[in-house]
């Protein structure tokens, strides 16, 4: 079986070749030369009432022709931060297509097999995974299409190539499925860059054609070859649950309500909720328990969007629109670089930035990117900010997404090295979680950028937006829903959508999209960017009256950076042989030293005398002489032919024999090494060799 999509002026290729027969469901796609395995396993039924979905998105550097890892061990290791990204954008496209009472174990593995450069794998490993998804036969609520589109000036392009993705002003990854009434419902976006809110909606709207080309090409060319089914999986709705309806009607609907819409945001609230429908599940007979867990949940939600869709009802009482109440501080740390906390209700952040040296650079090796960066922000998500007791680990997926979510947000202010040489690192730590904390952390950063002094051009905000949509046969589009702002737990377990939005006062700068329903229409998304972009500007207000622009000077405790411009011919003279002299002026003067291919050379250290030093001694070294220049020099050498003296440090010249007096022979007779001559400069040859004239005696 292969087939082709045609997308515009390029092509998407799938082929099933049997290579991993084992697996339920495997194909091979192809985009330009770049080429992914993509398998789906179905595995065991599993106790609960969640789907053990495992998307694992496997690079290999053979795919791009290198020979990568330590000296010692030339393999892959653990997942780069770019592989746990897609991986997550193929999870969050996928996971609403599952039906809510499927609990098998499903893995989808998609190894990069070839890269060719210019076109990214994740489109097609999304792509893919519809694909094999429909071969294994897994019951699924409908068919997925995916691309990235990006905004080049006026010009749009359909998954365009790296280049394009360089100079574009937004590019974004949108999957969507199709309603019943066929139009395209959009159920994930992945987007960064910076520009208006309408033009990302147009945007979305010009993916929506692809993406049906894309869905009736699976369908029409995938059938269902295993035919896979599970006769051993109730469904709940298929079960006599009257003993559940009375159970829960007599004994805990009043009290889960009592619960939920308790008042104010507080952080009993979840817990009370967990424990109520633990108390309901052991009501009845253990083989019974899971399938009341189900009930619970689907009961809870189903009373949930009643009271929003019907009462105008919020678990906290806020209106629709409203914001929970805000609390912003800067300079919260004695000795760091710069630090910010954000506090929305009970989600509170609080954001540390740290400036290093060029030299302290992200280094970059993987299948995809080689090379440097310089700005990084990290998320930490302790236990203790939900109540919690587990064994602390290093940052899971979540946290990598998370972190990289805000850095994507804030990544557009950020200023060149040009204009802020520093190597910036923010680190946000979750002190409280609450809902939405991926966006308190862009808030909370931008503080810290301010307060450290970074020239950053604006500040940045983020905040969430939520959906409850009425359950229908009718298509999504005639729907009723409401759009709720800054959601909290329960809104985001119990809602169907989490819409995250950043930005500063004149555009958005990323957006991410996840949703538990099949999919958004137009309006719904519409109005999403509109709550998202009217509370962004009050809490931008709010961050403005604490702290409006960057302070003008960075933080005393920062290291201090001088750059210096030198010819690039020079810089072997700088560096020295094996490392000598650039490792004299380190140790001499306690600095760092880091120097660009263009001659650009970044001074680090912790005072401006060390800095004084050090760019002196460079200077001097660099130093180029020009004719008719006079220097008292001091002898270096004598020979046969002349004396070599040196102009200034690490610059020799020659005194050919010829241009001393006679009565000045035998050199050796008349000058000794470190003597000091006064010569002029009166040549320099193409190779850069200096011959000079003895303008009077030995001093």
């Amino acid at each position: 079986m292969q087939f082709e999509i045609k997308l515009g002026d390029k092509k998407i290729i799938l082929e099933k070749k049997n290579f991993a027969v084992q697996a339920n469901g495997e194909i091979i796609v192809r985009l330009g030369d770049t080429t992914v395995l993509v398998t789906t396993t179905i595995g065991k039924e599993t106790e609960g009432d969640f789907l053990p979905l495992i998307v694992d998105y496997e690079e290999r550097f053979y795919a791009a022709g290198k020979i990568f890892g330590s000296r010692f061990v030339r393999r892959e290791g653990r997942p780069t931060e770019s592989a746990i990204l897609t991986a997550r954008l193929i999870d969050r496209a996928i996971r609403p297509l599952f039906p809510e009472d499927f609990t098998r174990e499903v893995q989808i593995v998609i190894t990069v097999l070839s890269w060719d450069g210019k076109n990214d794998s994740d489109v097609p490993a999304l792509i893919g995974s519809m694909a094999t998804l429909l071969l294994s036969g897994v019951p699924l609520n409908g068919c997925l299409g995916a691309v990235r589109i990006a905004k080049l000036g006026e010009e749009i392009s359909l998954n365009p190539e790296y280049s394009e993705r360089e100079k574009s002003n937004f590019q974004v990854v949108a999957s969507g499925v199709k309603d019943k009434d066929g139009q395209i419902l959009i159920n994930m976006l992945d987007g960064e860059g910076e520009v208006e809110e309408d033009v990302v909606l147009e945007l979305i709207e010009n993916t929506k054609e692809s993406i049906s080309e894309i869905i009736d090409s699976l369908l029409k060319n995938i059938k269902n070859n295993f035919n896979f089914s599970d006769d051993s999986m109730e469904n709940l709705n298929d079960l006599d649950v009257q003993e559940f309806n009375e159970e829960f009607k007599n004994n805990f609907q009043k009290r889960f309500l009592e619960i939920l819409f308790s008042g104010e945001e507080n952080k009993d609230r979840g817990v009370k909720i967990n424990e109520l429908s633990e108390e309901f599940q052991l009501k009845f007979s253990e083989d019974r328990r899971i399938f009341a867990l189900k009930y619970f949940n689907k009961k809870a939600k189903e009373i949930f969007k009643q009271k929003v869709l019907n009462d105008g009802m919020r678990v906290d009482g806020r209106k629709f629109d409203e914001i929970r109440k805000l609390d912003v501080s800067v300079n919260c740390l004695p000795k760091t670089h710069g630090s910010g906390f954000f506090s929305r209700g009970l989600t509170k952040v609080l954001s540390i930035l740290t400036l290093g040296a060029p030299g302290d650079e992200l280094l970059l090796e993987g299948m995809e990117v080689v090379g440097k960066k310089r700005f990084l922000h990290h998320y930490n998500f302790p236990p203790y900010s939900v109540g919690e007791v587990r064994p602390l680990r290093g940052p899971g997926r979540r946290e990598i997404g998370h972190g990289a979510l805000a850095e994507k947000a804030l990544m557009p202010v950020i200023p060149t090295s040009e204009v802020f040489p520093y190597t910036i690192r923010v680190v946000s730590e979750i002190v409280s979680s609450n809902g939405s904390t991926s966006m308190a952390s862009v808030c909370a950063s931008s503080l810290a950028l301010f307060d450290g002094g970074v020239p950053i051009r604006q500040a940045v905000a983020g905040i969430s937006i939520g959906l409850i949509s009425e359950e229908s046969n009718e298509p999504i589009s005639q729907r009723n829903f409401r759009i709720l702002t800054d959601i909290q737990g329960p809104e985001d377990h119990f809602g169907d959508m989490d819409l995250k939005v950043a930005g500063t006062k004149e555009k958005m700068t990323a957006v991410q999209l996840d949703t538990k329903i099949i999919g958004l229409s137009r309006e719904m998304l519409k109005q999403g960017f509109e709550a998202a972009k009217s509370a962004r500007m009050k809490i931008l207000d709010e961050m403005e009256k604490v702290i409006a622009s960057p302070r003008e000077t960075v933080s005393p405790f920062a290291p201090k950076i001088s750059l210096l411009k030198i010819n690039p011919e020079k810089i072997g003279d700088v560096i020295g042989s094996k490392g000598k002299t650039i490792n004299e002026i380190i140790d001499q003067t306690g600095v760092s030293i880091d120097i660009e291919e263009d001659g650009t050379v970044f001074i680090t250290a912790e005072t401006e005398e060390a800095i004084k030093k050090a760019s002196e001694w460079i200077k001097n070294i660099t130093k180029e002489a020009k004719v008719g220049e006079i220097f008292n020099g001091k002898i270096k050498k004598i020979l046969d032919f002349g004396i070599f003296v040196e102009i200034f440090p690490g610059q020799d010249a020659l005194l050919h024999i010829s241009k001393i007096p006679p009565d000045k022979k035998p050199l050796y007779k008349h000058f000794d090494v470190g003597d000091l001559l006064l010569v002029k400069v009166i040549n320099i040859d193409s190779e850069g060799k200096i011959s000079l004239d003895m303008i009077n005696k030995k001093t």
